[in-house]
């Protein structure tokens, strides 16, 4: 895989499977200004420029000039690149409110193995030991790596990011509460849905202005500031990169603000058939999935 010397040149890059050939490509949409996910979720023709790339880090990444229409969004980077999802919890003010939880001294860090990567618009297998109606969401700002991260400080955090996305942490709050570790309450196949758009820091230098929504079936369920985060961005990629090597590619989710399912008097669990529609502003847009129960 090429080793990154530079920013790639693309604005807004998606990674799809094209109508036209079958074929896996890393594209940037014809139209700059569409909501993707959206519009696929929709049924609408979604078409993109096709980049010559392999991996969205390649700083040679250039339009061949072909355009392709998309038959099927992918998460961009797949689990093969990324690797072990780094994640961050309780991670903003409000939220940390709705739960009347004390504001941690340090990023709370857990991992999410690479089988929970899914893409937008897939559906999302709920497995039988988590239909207990304790299923919750979670729209969370993503972010992945542009290159080889170890011991940054945060001054200098933001030159390593390659681009925002949008994920949603999905979570079985009946183990969550039963199990001392994270890891397999958010573990589990799927349970990472990621996309659709990867948006570059050219276009949003300064995280902090994002606003973050998540619906389901149509209702407004959270609405957030990345204004309100405890840490900010470069503070938790520093954090995360002390004595920790975190390659190219790497992605990480930073936590999600107040709404979730478990936050609510009554409480709301997803359920089979429910449509989960996570987004984020300035053209990351909207990652939708469908629960499905296995």
């Amino acid at each position: 895989m090429p080793v990154p010397t530079a920013t790639a040149s693309w604005h807004r890059l998606i990674r799809f499977l094209a109508c036209e050939d079958n074929t896996v490509h890393l594209g940037e949409p014809v139209d700059p200004d569409l909501d993707v996910g959206a519009a696929f979720a929709e049924g609408n023709r979604v078409e993109a420029w096709v980049l010559d790339a392999e991996v969205p880090w390649d700083p040679r990444a250039v339009r061949t000039g072909e355009v392709r229409t998309v038959r099927e969004l992918l998460s961009p980077v797949s689990a093969e690149m990324c690797g072990p999802i780094r994640a961050t919890g309780l991670s903003y003010k409000d939220h940390a409110a709705e739960l009347n939880l004390p504001h941690p001294l340090h990023p709370v860090l857990f991992f999410k193995p690479p089988t929970t990567l899914a893409s937008p618009s897939e559906p999302i297998p709920i497995p039988p030991i988590c239909q207990d109606s304790q299923m919750d969401y979670e729209v969370e700002l993503a972010l992945v790596l542009s290159r080889e991260t170890r011991d940054v400080r945060p001054q200098d955090a933001l030159d390593h990011v390659l681009g925002w996305t949008v994920a949603n942490d999905l979570t079985a709050r009946k183990w969550q509460g039963k199990c001392s570790q994270w890891g397999f309450c958010k573990g589990f196949d799927k349970f990472c849905p990621l996309g659709p758009c990867l948006v570059s820091p050219r276009l949003i230098p300064d995280p902090s202005v994002l606003a973050l929504t998540t619906h389901l079936n149509a209702t407004s369920m959270q609405s957030g500031s990345a204004r309100k985060m405890i840490f900010s961005i470069p503070q938790i990629i520093s954090f995360l990169s002390q004595g920790t090597t975190l390659p190219a590619g790497t992605v990480i989710i930073t936590g999600t603000p107040p709404g979730i399912g478990d936050g609510r008097s009554p409480k709301v669990w997803l359920k089979d058939g429910d449509e989960v529609r996570c987004w984020i502003s300035h053209g990351v847009g909207t990652l939708v999935n469908r629960i499905v129960y296995e």
